[in-house]
């Protein structure tokens, strides 16, 4: 689930939990940018890899025709982008905030690596 089944915005993660040892983290967290993308659009990431970058093995894979492969494909690119400008425009942001004061310079370090793909 990554959209609000009430209003359809995005969700954003709030607590992270340790399975082994039990503790608990609250706060704002960024959801990498793959885990971002609408779940047909993931499943189409995890075949391509899956496949090596093989178009050919991918499309047979997923029983559509190349051309078809390659309009979502290109819609992938086109959502991964957007993804990363607004990635950068939430970076800029956060270093905006870090220098008026109200964002301490660690706090929009991690939320940046989070956005980048590091949790």
């Amino acid at each position: 689930m990554h959209q609000c089944v009430n209003c359809h915005s995005s969700l954003s993660v709030a607590k992270l939990r340790c399975p082994s040892c039990a503790i608990s983290f609250s706060g704002s967290f960024e959801l990498p940018r793959l885990a971002r993308l609408a779940p047909p659009q993931q499943h189409l990431v995890e075949h391509l890899v899956l496949a090596a970058g093989n178009l050919k093995q991918m499309a047979a894979s997923l029983e559509v025709s190349y051309p078809t492969l390659r309009k979502r494909l290109d819609e992938l690119v086109l959502a991964l982008d957007g993804l990363r400008q607004s990635d950068e425009a939430r970076a800029a942001a956060l270093l905006e905030d870090v220098a008026a004061g109200s964002t301490s310079p660690e706090s929009a370090a991690r939320l940046i690596r989070e956005m980048h793909g590091a949790i």
